[in-house]
C-alpha cells in the first residue's frame, strides 16, 4: 500500500508541472505531498506491525492497532472534508481556468498549457467551445473560430470555425 501511495503522490507531483498555470495556488500540491508522507508513515507502521507479529509482542500489536485506528479516523475525516469542499474547489479551478483562457494569445506559456490541456483531455474551453467567444483572443482574431487544439483528433479538415461544431 505504501508503494502504491508513493507512486500516486509522485505521479500527481510530476503531472502538476504540466498544469501549474491552471493551479496558481501553490497549495494545490499539498495533497500529493501528504500522500507521499502518509506512504512513508505507512511503511514504518507496516514494519512495526511485522516486527510485533514476528516477536508476538502484545504491546507492539496494541500499538499497531492504535495507529491503524488513528489512520482510519484521519482517512474518514479527509473524505468528509473533500466531500464538503468539492464545490469550492470546482469553483476555484473554473475561475482560474477562465483567467488563463483570457490570457490566451497563441504564443505565451499559458497558451501552450491551454493547448496541451485541450488536446490531452479532448475538450474545448472550460465547459464547452462557447467559452472561447468571451476571450480577447477570439475577439481580436475576428475569424469566428477557436484554437485548433479544440479539434477532435479524428476530424481531418477541422479549421476551428464555430459553424462546424461537430468537429470540436
Amino acid at each position: 500500500a505504501a508503494a502504491g501511495l508513493s507512486y500516486v503522490g509522485a505521479y500527481v507531483i510530476n503531472t502538476y508541472k504540466s498544469y501549474d498555470n491552471f493551479l496558481q495556488d501553490k497549495y494545490a500540491l499539498l495533497p500529493a505531498v501528504i500522500i507521499v508522507c502518509v506512504a512513508v508513515v505507512m511503511f514504518i507502521i507496516g514494519l512495526i506491525g511485522c516486527c510485533a507479529t514476528f516477536r508476538e509482542s502484545r504491546v507492539g500489536l496494541g500499538l499497531f492497532l492504535a495507529i491503524i485506528l488513528v489512520i482510519f479516523i484521519a482517512e474518514v475525516s479527509a473524505f468528509v472534508l473533500g466531500f464538503v469542499y468539492r464545490e469550492k474547489v470546482k469553483t476555484d479551478v473554473q475561475g482560474t481556468m477562465r483567467s488563463v483562457f483570457e490570457k490566451y494569445d497563441g504564443k505565451n506559456p499559458e497558451s501552450t498549457v491551454v493547448n496541451y490541456l485541450q488536446e490531452q483531455l479532448h475538450c474545448c474551453g472550460v465547459k464547452n467551445y462557447s467559452d472561447w467567444t468571451t476571450t480577447q483572443w477570439f475577439n481580436s482574431t475576428g475569424n469566428n473560430s477557436v484554437p485548433l487544439s479544440c479539434c477532435q483528433q479524428e476530424a481531418k479538415n477541422c479549421t476551428g470555425h464555430l459553424d462546424q461544431p461537430q468537429d470540436l
